[in-house]
């Protein structure tokens, strides 16, 4: 990316990376996964009241996803949490969902609602594969350019080693592609819970640091803990 493109999509995109860096931060305070809450009777009934069967049935498929996939080979933990959220929820923009122009739903809001933007497939694609035992320092979360649609987007990428190409989990596409061929797709930064990264290239990047704001993380995680449905 030149540098020339690189200010200009920073300057669209200013308030969503300091959000983005936001959760990078907060992605460091304690936090057990998604093993926080367990699904219980009472709980899968509030969901099916208040969502339906539907929202029900989706919340059961996942719990058992997080049990049948836990031994499984890395690629295949990718694959089947790829699958399972791009197949089981839909698309729709915060501004319609929410009533609001950014909001970063909660793995459990997710599921029960059945739709969200990519922030919100990126972000539960994230936590589950890490309570299934993939390293976080493996996963980034990735904000990118989607250059056939001329807009900011998330995705989810997975580094197999420290300097290996990594692989993109997206909701745009269903198949699980090296970054190298999605040249559809113009990386800008990414975290996890270890650090920020700007990136120059479809590898790794330049870490930058740490973001000191927790405000959005802080917001998500009450949320999590207080009010998962």
């Amino acid at each position: 990316m030149s540098d020339a493109p690189e200010r200009h999509f920073m300057q669209i995109t200013r308030r969503h990376l300091a959000q983005f860096a936001a959760l990078c931060l907060g992605l460091m305070v304690t936090c057990n996964g998604l093993g926080w809450i367990e699904l219980t009777n009472e709980m899968l009934l509030r969901v099916k009241i208040k969502h339906g069967d539907p929202a029900q049935h989706r919340l059961i498929q996942w719990q058992n996803l997080l049990s049948s996939a836990k031994g499984l080979p890395e690629h295949d933990k990718l694959k089947q949490v790829n699958d399972f959220f791009n197949l089981n929820v839909r698309f729709v923009d915060d501004v319609i969902q929410w009533k609001t122009e950014d909001y970063w739903a909660t793995p459990l809001e997710f599921l029960a609602t059945g739709a969200g933007d990519c922030e919100d497939f990126a972000i539960a694609k994230y936590f589950t594969l890490k309570e299934l035992g993939v390293d976080e320092s493996k996963m980034r979360i990735t904000y990118v350019k989607a250059l056939r649609h001329d807009q900011a987007h998330m995705v989810l990428t997975f580094f197999a080693s420290p300097k290996s190409i990594p692989d993109v989990l997206d909701n745009l596409i269903a198949d699980i592609l090296p970054a190298t061929q999605r040249s559809d797709l113009l990386p800008v930064y990414s975290f996890n819970g270890s650090g920020l990264w700007i990136a120059k290239a479809r590898n790794a990047g330049k870490r930058v640091g740490n973001s000191d704001r927790l405000s959005l993380w802080n917001e998500l995680k009450t949320r999590m803990l207080k009010k998962p449905f």
